[in-house]
């Protein structure tokens, strides 16, 4: 199944609970893919080239140094690249295969058009997601493809590299699709792995500790809706101030990661049950826990439009902030479809913008020979 040239695609992500809590050991979360696209387009070449068009990045041509991957140009922008790029050589190399110059371009459905603004849908776990597919799938040599676990793995060894900490539950959405139920692996675990220097193709068919992925059903019933505050967030220095509240208040954050672990379990029982009132409830619930956490932690997480955004939701449902916080998007759940209209047009004047996202039942997948 050698190709030439082929098209992959992998999802957005929206969390719908138990964010900043996932970071700590044994917290559940859940995500979803959402239907916008981070689109690799793969083929062989003469020389290595990458093109971002919308980064204004364009036949960027790189080289392999040892097991490090040196660009023509710097540009902290194509760090998440250069590390998916080296940690499949890497996975490849271990299992002997021979590496291919090839071209690369990358489009981006997750910021929006108008503005180039992210939406705040994941983008760096789905472009890392989609360049280890690619690169992976063009080097297959008709041996059997890579599985979804072995490109989540690589996929999180490529990000942590850059990022050093992080869920990895952008990656799991981007890698499975769906609606997931998430608890983010060992982070002190997997470092140590790669700090000794293991091959990948060991670590990766490790069990990892603590790691759970699981698709969720959504109960038929379910009407989910999405605004973005027209804010972008970094999601870096939000995750830094809660470290820092880790460490600085224990007790606030123990009874934190308490609040939510309640809530989400509840939200997932809700959804095997089928339960869609206690759904509401739970993303209630949720929501006030990250309220307590953004008032302790002092960390802006429900910025005045996020805030606005919930409380307008509250009138048709509940709703919250999705992520990190401090703007990108907020998430609702309303009891009937026919509210989605008035929902929208309270947004609006309140200078949000609804989006048409619907959950990406697929994750990363190939498109096109």
């Amino acid at each position: 199944m050698t190709q030439s040239s082929l098209t992959v695609k992998a999802p957005g992500k929206l969390m719908i609970a138990g964010e900043y809590a996932v970071l700590a050991p044994n917290q559940k979360s859940v995500v979803i893919a959402v239907n916008r696209y981070i689109t690799i387009n793969i083929e062989l070449n003469q020389k290595n080239i990458i093109s971002i068009p919308k980064m204004n990045l364009e036949n960027i041509t790189w080289q392999i140094k040892d097991e490090d991957i040196e660009f023509n140009v710097w540009d902290k922008r194509l760090e998440f690249i250069k590390n998916a790029i080296s940690t499949s050589i890497k996975f490849l190399r271990e299992n002997l295969v021979g590496i291919k110059s090839f071209k690369l371009q990358v489009e981006s459905e997750l910021e929006d058009p108008l503005t180039n603004k992210k939406y705040g849908l994941g983008s760096s776990g789905a472009i890392i997601v989609s360049v280890v597919s690619a690169i992976l799938l063009l080097h297959n040599n008709d041996k059997k493809l890579p599985s979804l676990d072995e490109i989540f793995k690589l996929s999180v060894i490529a990000h942590l590299k850059v990022q050093k900490n992080g869920s990895g539950a952008d990656i799991a959405a981007a890698t499975y699709g769906g609606w997931i139920e998430y608890s983010a692996f060992d982070t002190d675990f997997l470092l140590n792995e790669l700090n000794i220097g293991g091959k990948l193709k060991k670590i990766i068919y490790k069990p990892w500790p603590n790691l759970i992925i699981k698709k969720l059903m959504p109960p038929t019933s379910l009407k989910l809706a999405i605004a973005w505050t027209k804010n972008p967030a970094k999601t870096g220095p939000m995750v830094n101030k809660f470290q820092e509240f880790r460490n600085k208040n224990p007790k606030a954050y123990d009874e934190f990661l308490n609040e939510s672990s309640i809530c989400v379990k509840r939200l997932i029982n809700s959804f095997n049950t089928n339960n869609y009132e206690k759904i509401i409830e739970s993303i209630r619930q949720n929501r006030n826990a990250l309220q307590n956490l953004d008032y302790n932690a002092k960390m802006s997480i429900e910025t005045n439009k996020l805030r606005n955004l919930c409380n307008i939701a509250e009138k048709f449902g509940s709703g919250k902030s999705s992520g990190a916080g401090g703007g990108d998007c907020g998430i609702a759940f309303i009891r009937l479809e026919e509210q989605r209209y008035e929902l929208y047009k309270l947004w609006e004047a309140a200078d949000m913008m609804p989006l048409d996202l619907k959950v990406s039942k697929m994750g990363v997948s190939i498109w096109k020979f």
